[in-house]
């Protein structure tokens, strides 16, 4: 299968964090383990990064939809000024 991602949109000012839980982003192929999903991201935030919650100010490539919701993943913004909206891919 089909692949269904949903996803609403989240604004970051300086310095804002916001945990990724399962209203933003969430998941679904079609199986029965939903939490086995990997997140890739191709285009991480050009103001900031993504990170593991227990390895704070390490970017991540990657993460798991268990770990969506266990609330354990952030995108941050890095304080820069003049920031525009941005999308994470």
């Amino acid at each position: 299968g089909d692949i269904v991602l949903l996803a609403k949109p989240v604004t970051l000012t300086e310095g804002d964090r916001v945990t990724l839980t399962t209203d933003v982003p969430v998941a679904t192929d079609g199986t029965s383990k939903p939490e086995k999903l990997l997140y890739a991201v191709s285009l991480p935030p050009v103001h900031g990064q993504i990170e593991h919650i227990n390895y704070p100010g390490v970017p991540i490539s990657s993460y798991r939809q268990s770990d969506v919701v266990a609330q354990k993943v952030s995108d941050v913004h890095d304080n820069s000024h003049g920031a525009s909206k941005e999308s994470l891919r």
